[in-house]
């Protein structure tokens, strides 16, 4: 099974205006001279991490990584104002032009799959190819599969679910992402914490295939756990700020971009049902179902990465 590359420091950082409030973090790691492809993380509000450089030969990439509006050491931290996914997407595009980068790889995981495939359909002129993992179509019944009552994933880890149903009282459980969000939204710094702890308990620790009840999950740090919490919970409420099917709806413009879909067969949070409609409606993609979990660092999924990242280099290099 492939492996990621080795770790490797970035050889460029800079920051990119893109209006009046928001300045993002961007960094590039790699060969400037190589293969450009961008990494879209996911959350929203998570932030780039060391590890993602690690999908791509750096030898033969020129590796594009940003941390999104109000996520990582973009600034102002956690804002939300101004913050949806056509802003994203315009986002990405304004990284490109500075970069005067003419077409580039497009890859994303969980959220970050979202966002490339919006990205896509709005320029779909720009991807050289599409490496997704974990997908999220974003409708209706996906959105409300993980974070409410009437969603089947406290069925799966029911220890953990009662810990996030819990911090909720019991006459506010009929809309718990309303509920976290008038928590989150809070004048009073520790109620927005403790929500985002909660929040974060929830959903970090249950991303592997390996799982442990009382492990306290990813999103350890308080700055981490806010960003997050309040940018998943901004987007769940305004249904990611897309219309329903509207991934599905719109492939057509899209199917002709060399595109590999990833994704574990015991992915709790983005269930793999999703993976196979997007996968039956585009017939030209290669879709890989894999013993794993959600998490891109679950061994089954980082060998099918790298090896989707490795054949578009062998491509276009």
């Amino acid at each position: 099974m492939r492996e990621l590359y080795p770790e490797i420091e970035p050889y460029r950082t800079w920051r990119l205006a893109v209006d009046d409030i928001h300045e993002l973090h961007v960094e590039e790691c790699g060969n400037p001279q190589g293969l450009p492809v961008v990494f879209l993380h996911g959350g929203p509000g998570a932030g780039v991490s060391p590890y993602h450089r690690r999908f791509f030969d750096p030898a033969r990439y020129r590796i594009v990584l940003f941390d999104q509006r109000g996520a990582g050491k973009s600034t102002p931290h956690a804002d939300l104002r101004n913050n949806t996914t056509s802003h994203l997407v315009a986002d990405i595009e304004a990284i490109r032009e500075h970069l005067e980068i003419e077409r580039w790889v497009v890859f994303g995981g969980s959220w970050g799959s979202t966002l490339a495939l919006a990205y896509a359909q709005a320029h779909p002129e720009r991807p050289l190819g599409l490496v997704l993992r974990g997908i999220f179509l974003a409708r209706p019944g996906e959105l409300r599969w993980f974070n409410e009552l009437d969603g089947g994933a406290s069925w799966i880890f029911p220890e953990r679910w009662a810990r996030y149903l819990a911090h909720i009282p019991e006459v506010e459980r009929h809309d718990m992402v309303e509920a976290y969000w008038r928590r989150l939204d809070s004048d009073d710094e520790a109620v927005r914490l403790a929500a985002a702890m909660a929040w974060g308990n929830w959903e970090g620790g249950s991303t592997t295939l390996i799982h442990d009840p009382d492990e306290p999950g990813n999103f350890e740090d308080p700055k981490v756990a806010i960003s997050v919490a309040r940018a998943e919970v901004h987007y769940f409420r305004h249904a990611m700020f897309l219309a329903p099917d509207q991934l599905l709806r719109d492939l057509g413009p899209v199917r002709h971009i060399p595109a590999t879909i990833v994704h574990g067969r015991y992915d709790i949070i983005c269930p793999v049902k999703s993976a196979c409609d997007l996968a039956a409606a585009w017939p030209e993609a290669h879709l890989h179902i894999v013993l794993a979990g959600h998490s891109a660092a679950d061994p089954a999924i980082v060998d099918q990465l790298v090896q989707a990242t490795d054949a578009l280099a062998d491509r276009y290099c």
